[in-house]
């Protein structure tokens, strides 16, 4: 979700985030309420962006093992961990969502 709205804006994926969070910063209408709700819910999307790049490289390494004929003992972790930032993400891009919607 954040990916393809990033891509519809040309910008990566960090741009997209530091953009929407610049946004909440600058809108001086929103209670502070309301900015802090959302800055809670960015910051929670780049914590789980670096939590998946993390993640992936240690998937990669994984892989990487397996290909070479080694064991790869990391691996169920290293899924795990995909999943959770995966979860935390898609939550956080739900909750920034609902409340634009509101």
């Amino acid at each position: 979700m954040i990916k393809s709205a990033a891509a519809r804006c040309n910008l990566s994926v960090a741009g997209f985030l530091a953009r929407a969070a610049l946004a909440a910063a600058r809108d001086l209408d929103r209670t502070s309420a309301e900015i802090a709700g959302e800055r809670e819910v960015i910051t929670a999307l780049f914590d789980s962006r670096r939590k998946l790049g993390w993640a992936g490289s240690n998937l990669n390494q994984a892989v990487k093992a397996l290909n070479s004929g080694a064991d790869a003992p990391q691996l169920e972790a290293a899924v795990a961990a995909v999943r959770r930032a995966a979860d935390t993400a898609h939550e956080a891009a739900t909750r920034l969502i609902e409340h634009h919607g509101s």
